[in-house]
């Protein structure tokens, strides 16, 4: 009996022994622990940077961070010298981030040099240093497309280089008229000449007209315009009529965030546009009345209204926006001509394009905090029954001279709502100039030779559309 209670006891000993060693186990591991899964989870939080990108230009350079979470970040502006830094919490100080030092090129505009470095235990610190003073702008976006999170700087000029432009010609154009306001020459006296006469204010006359007739109407007079020279070579004395210099705003699509379709070889539609565009206005300046100007001339992204805003700026005459097709089908093919539309969409087609072309801004990224002062009047315009008009008869005329070099993917002038067309005062066509997701005509459209029959029926169109409608002179109200 005594043996039994004995090893009873023992029973009792060695589990209580067992349940101490345990407790000093887990109050000696315990704080190891903790630090391991503290550890573990800063690793975990810790956002992987995956691409770094610059996009240097004369309008802008932007920097941008592409990473597997949302940013987090704090920017502020230093003087003396001028830099930039960003603080972004919560990232890995990996290669890809390092690499930002290495991709400033000797001839950006705008910055010197970028330093990385580890700032505190959870903030990596870029300090951009700049050439000159300048406006940085930051904002972050959601993903969209191919990216992922993306962190966004760009870095503005003090000094809008297009309005220096315009300030530089207008300057020109004062040196050039004499103390009774009469041009020394109509050719140096460039765009601003006189304002509309008061009689001829087609715009404000379309603002009347029922809106559940504009669109069908401005079709209807569009497509029996049929009394314009019908050969290619059309006379440059058609044109010369209007004494002035013809602005034509040429607009490369896409570009820089936004590469646009991409061809079966690899080609980007974003490079395709740029090289058409620089090639119509190289065409365009050869005529001694027009002069072509380019919403962007390099590889870099320009929101769609602000192509609008520049070619408004520049008093253009006429708004082309450059591009190149792409289906899921790679046997679709042929070019098209697309003018806005007030109401719905011509056809599906031309109903997707126009959503796939108005999403350029979510991909090549805008910032919702960035409004432009004319934005408002040029988007929000409703009243351009005259200028869609305008718009379809330049459309017809271009159409109509491409389809001698290729074939139609349509045999008309569709519509739709493009954000990029929506100038309330200038006719403005969108070019599909074929389709780059089809083999053949991507390799065409990389033809430079192809490129030049290409913009020489642009331009044909152009002068075709102007022998029948002369341009109105322009006026300085337009900008202001």
């Amino acid at each position: 009996m005594f043996t039994s209670y004995f090893n009873r006891k023992m029973m009792v000993f060695n589990q209580l022994t067992v349940i101490h060693f345990s407790f000093r186990k887990v109050f000696f591991l315990g704080p190891l622990l903790i630090f391991l899964v503290g550890l573990i989870s800063t690793v975990q939080a810790a956002s992987l940077v995956t691409a770094v990108r610059i996009w240097p230009a004369q309008d802008y350079t932007r920097i941008t961070l592409e990473s597997n979470q949302a940013f987090v970040y704090k920017m502020t502006m230093i003087k003396n010298p001028d830099r930039v830094v960003m603080d972004i919490e919560n990232i890995d100080l990996n290669q890809v981030v390092k690499s930002l030092t290495d991709k400033i090129q000797p001839n950006d505009p705008y910055i010197k040099q970028i330093r990385v470095a580890k700032f505190q235990q959870n903030i990596v610190r870029v300090v951009i240093d700049l050439k000159t003073e300048a406006k940085p702008n930051a904002f972050t976006l959601t993903p969209t497309g191919d990216y992922k999170y993306r962190l966004v700087l760009d870095v503005h000029p003090m000094v809008d280089p297009l309005m220096a432009m315009v300030a530089e010609r207008d300057a020109v154009n004062v040196a050039n008229v004499t103390p009774d306001g009469v041009a020394k020459s109509s050719v140096q006296a460039s765009v601003i000449v006189e304002p509309l006469p008061a009689q001829k204010n087609e715009s404000s006359e379309a603002s009347n007209v029922s809106p559940e007739i504009n669109s069908q109407d401005a079709e209807q007079n569009a497509l029996q315009d049929n009394t314009g020279p019908t050969n290619n070579n059309i006379n440059n004395s058609d044109v010369k009529k209007v004494g002035r210099l013809i602005i034509v705003a040429i607009d490369a699509g896409h570009g820089g965030e936004d590469p646009g379709a991409s061809g079966a070889t690899g080609s980007r539609e974003k490079d395709i546009t740029l090289m058409v565009a620089k090639k119509l206005k190289q065409q365009i300046d050869n005529e001694p009345n027009m002069r072509g100007v380019l919403t962007r001339d390099g590889d870099y992204f320009i929101p769609l209204h602000g192509r609008v805003v520049k070619a408004r700026k520049m008093q253009a005459d006429l708004f082309v926006s450059i591009h190149a097709d792409a289906f899921t089908n790679q046997s679709a093919r042929g070019s098209s001509v697309f003018a806005l539309s007030e109401r719905g969409a011509t056809s599906a087609s031309a109903r997707y394009l126009a959503k796939k072309e108005n999403e350029s801004d979510l991909i090549g990224g805008v910032s919702l905090d960035d409004k432009d002062p004319i934005l408002a009047r040029t988007l929000l315009d409703l009243s351009q029954t005259a200028t869609i008009n305008d718009s379809l008869k330049l459309g017809k005329a271009v159409l109509g001279q491409i389809g001698e070099i290729n074939k139609l993917h349509t045999k008309r002038v569709e519509q739709a709502a493009f954000a990029v067309l929506k100038s309330p005062d200038i006719p403005s066509i969108l070019v599909e100039t074929a389709f780059i997701s089809n083999p053949e005509e991507e390799r065409r459209l990389n033809d430079e030779a192809y490129q030049e029959q290409l913009v020489s029926s642009i331009l044909q169109g152009i002068k075709k559309y102007f022998s029948t409608n002369p341009a109105l002179a322009k006026s300085k109200i337009a900008l202001e």
